[in-house]
């Protein structure tokens, strides 16, 4: 069987008895860092009885067939990464993979995470959430990626590294506006854990500064209100439709349908706006 172990994403007291358990008796162990995994298990006080291997983001493919093999010959396999549970943002995805198409079996281990221990103390609606996973490092890509993202109405969760946190919140707050509320969790369980809330804006001059430690970010989605067109921007958009030259009466109608509004409003804004 293929177990995929979440693990302590600060404190070892959060390690569940089955854990403890799972470690000692697993035929194989594959540690996203393997000198990590013999950390962890020196502060839960056990012995681990199996094989170890890494299984990290650059052998995560080339080890895979091995590990499989394992499965295939009756053993237990725990995939276990740095912290919380792998396959998110973690490699243990390719296995599973592998495992599911093959029929072995596949189960996991549950425990704590980086993405719903951030969202519950976020303070942001919790009742619909997506996970972004890391934003590209580019500055194009990643831009891209959160213009995608402007009409989401989840609340979203990410990761950052620290080196990066400041040109991501100036993005983000670019493309959702500086004062979307957004929560930064740094060094979460850990003895320095911080939780930053404010708008974006505000929390990328913050982060300007020297920010150190793990970071999972949390921003609000789109509100009703932020989705409500403005009409100002509607009739500037029947006009730029009028330049190119369609009919106004079917700017008007095109952009009203578009928009969601009635057509009788957009027309009596477009004729009491002047003309340039």
């Amino acid at each position: 069987m293929l177990v995929l172990a979440a693990a302590p994403i600060g404190q070892p007291k959060d390690a569940s008895p089955r854990l403890r358990d799972l470690l000692a008796a697993a035929d194989v162990i594959a540690a996203e860092d393997t000198r990590r995994l013999r950390r962890l298990a020196a502060d839960l006080e056990i012995a681990i009885g199996g094989r170890v291997v890494s299984y990290y983001d650059a052998n995560e493919s080339a080890r895979a067939a091995e590990l499989l093999e394992a499965l295939r010959e009756g053993r237990t396999v725990v995939v276990i990464t740095d912290a919380g549970m792998p396959g998110v943002s973690d490699p243990g995805y390719r296995l599973t993979r592998l495992a599911v198409e093959a029929g072995l079996p596949v189960t996991a281990l549950p425990g704590p995470s980086a993405v719903t221990t951030a969202l519950v103390v976020s303070g942001l609606p919790s009742d619909r959430f997506c996970f972004e996973g890391f934003p590209p490092r580019k500055p194009g890509e990643r831009a891209r990626r959160l213009a995608a993202l402007a009409a989401e109405e989840r609340t979203m969760v990410f990761f950052e590294a620290p080196h990066r946190l400041h040109a991501t919140l100036e993005a983000m707050a670019e493309a959702f506006g500086a004062q979307r509320p957004a929560a930064v969790c740094r060094e979460l369980t850990k003895t320095y854990e911080e939780v930053r809330r404010g708008g974006l804006g505000e929390l990328a001059e913050w982060a300007a500064g020297e920010v150190r430690g793990e970071i999972t970010l949390v921003v609000a989605g789109r509100t009703a209100e932020e989705a409500a067109p403005r009409i100002e921007d509607l009739v500037e958009e029947v006009a730029r439709r009028e330049g190119t030259g369609v009919p106004r009466k079917q700017a008007i109608a095109d952009v009203a349908k578009s928009a969601g509004v009635p057509k009788r409003d957009l027309y009596n804004a477009v004729h009491a706006t002047p003309s340039p």
